[in-house]
């Protein structure tokens, strides 16, 4: 017996030994990412990481753009999708973790067996007797009940690490929303804004078809005093027209930028409220100083990312488990009879336990393969993060580029625009008189109607960068 014993550990330690040196050849080295980031991208003009942490309500502060994206939060398909990604991957999560639990079932079978009678067991039925005088039945019968268990015992962490992976790609998938989310947010201000410039530019360009259609009239007054001619009437003609051609052209980029937002929101088309007179006067008060230094804490792709290495790296672990002995242990009892009236007896009390430690050996290709791939993963996760990482240092740098530059611009054509207008009344006072020629009147007009829709486009410009920078810095996900 204690030889057995004996026999028995030498041939367990002759399998781990055996695993063991199966796994040599799958060495892990871990690819470690490079976080270090610009030593000006640390320390710029001053810390905004409290810029990403502004509640969007507080940030946007329009109570129009609030409400729509409140619904959007709510409606938007895309972001629900994503929702239900979460849900299936905290299943998936459930399911990692019951693989390393013992798995224990209930059952209940009956059958009829009617082996042939020249057979070892038909033998046995038609020659021997129950009891005295009595015959095995035939068909023979069999009934049972009990229950069976099985366990893969988890030796090297190997279904352990799998559920750490699943669970923490669980955890990627929720900032993956909160991403989705931020850039939700982001574009629906983004539309809004448009929205709010094209009513300025229909404005400017109504405003402006009221002073030529003034100069039109100014014209045909003078051809009648032989003070112009033909031409300069068909030239402001020309003029008038091609004005009243723009307003088609904007009319066509607000359905688009319309539906666009009823898309966003998950809604189908309504009147969209907004204050467009106000637009011009928006402030960007002193939000938008310097860089955060906690970029890599609020922007949720830097975190997914970073998320997915940890996961890739417990891929790799959980591959090399499987070079490794795995030991399986199951077990069952029960009762089990040809007849239910013998059932419960407790002769026919059955019970079994048998444990199984396996290691490959041979032909572990397979084995190999898939810890390959584990390891390119983990390598190829490693990239993306530093990807990742670069994207949005460049992508915050261009946004604050961006604002100061929207920022001096539209200082700078502001003042052009106030000259224009000054200059527009000057020309047509001129032109009344015959002191100035059509061509000059007609030359600033163009000029100033052009400078205005320049500085609508321009405020645009820089209210989208307020959004971009907002986005950039990671803003917009966080619950307050």
């Amino acid at each position: 017996m204690n030889r057995n014993k004996y026999s028995l550990w030498k041939k367990v330690i002759f399998l781990i030994l055996l695993g063991t040196w199966g796994c040599k050849s799958a060495q892990v080295n871990f690819k470690e990412a490079n976080t270090k980031l610009p030593d000006e991208f640390i320390s710029a003009q001053g810390d905004t990481s409290n810029v990403a942490a502004v509640d969007w309500k507080t940030y946007f502060e329009d109570p129009y753009l609030i409400a729509l994206i409140d619904t959007a939060l709510l409606h938007n398909q895309e972001l629900n999708i994503v929702l239900q990604e979460i849900e299936i991957g905290k299943n998936e999560v459930l399911e990692k973790k019951g693989e390393y639990q013992p798995f224990v079932n209930l059952g209940l079978g009956a059958g009829a067996e009617k082996p042939g009678r020249f057979t070892r067991d038909g033998a046995v039925e038609h020659n021997l007797e129950i009891k005295e005088g009595k015959e095995f039945p035939e068909p023979l019968g069999d009934f049972v009940l009990g229950a069976t268990a099985s366990w893969e015992v988890d030796i090297w962490r190997k279904l352990r690490n799998a559920k750490d992976a699943a669970q923490l790609r669980y955890l990627a998938k929720t900032e993956g929303k909160n991403f989705l989310q931020t850039q939700l947010i982001g574009e629906i201000a983004t539309s809004y804004y448009e929205l709010m410039a094209l009513d300025n530019l229909l404005d400017i360009i109504n405003q402006n078809l009221a002073i030529q259609e003034d100069a039109l009239e100014k014209a045909r007054q003078l051809k009648e005093y032989a003070k112009a001619n033909q031409l300069a009437v068909n030239r402001f003609e020309a003029q008038l027209l091609n004005t009243r051609n723009q307003q088609y052209a904007i009319r066509q980029r607000m359905v688009e930028t319309e539906n666009r937002l009823y898309f966003l929101t998950g809604a189908y088309p309504t009147a969209i409220p907004r204050h467009s007179e106000n637009m011009m006067q928006i402030k960007l008060d002193s939000l938008q100083a310097g860089i955060p230094s906690q970029l890599l804490e609020n922007r949720p792709d830097i975190r997914q990312a970073e998320l997915e290495i940890a996961a890739s790296k417990l891929d790799v672990k959980s591959a090399k488990a499987n070079f490794y002995p795995q030991l399986d242990l199951r077990a069952g009892i029960g009762y089990q009879a040809f007849n239910p009236a013998y059932l419960f007896n407790p002769e026919s009390l059955i019970f079994n336990a048998a444990g199984d430690l396996m290691a490959p050996l041979i032909n572990r290709k397979a084995i190999q393969a898939q810890f390959n791939m584990a390891s390119a993963q983990q390598i190829q996760s490693v990239f993306a993060y530093e990807q990742t990482i670069l994207n949005a240092y460049t992508d915050v740098i261009n946004q604050m580029a961006k604002l100061e530059n929207y920022t001096n611009s539209f200082d700078t054509k502001s003042r052009e625009v106030e000259v224009l207008r000054q200059s527009v009344e000057v020309a047509n006072s001129l032109f009344q008189f015959a002191k100035a020629d059509y061509v000059e009147v007609l030359l600033t007009q163009e000029e100033a109607l052009d400078a205005e829709m320049e500085l609508v486009e321009i405020k645009l410009s820089q209210l989208q960068a307020k959004v971009e920078l907002y986005r950039a810095l990671g803003g917009g996900w966080q619950i307050n």
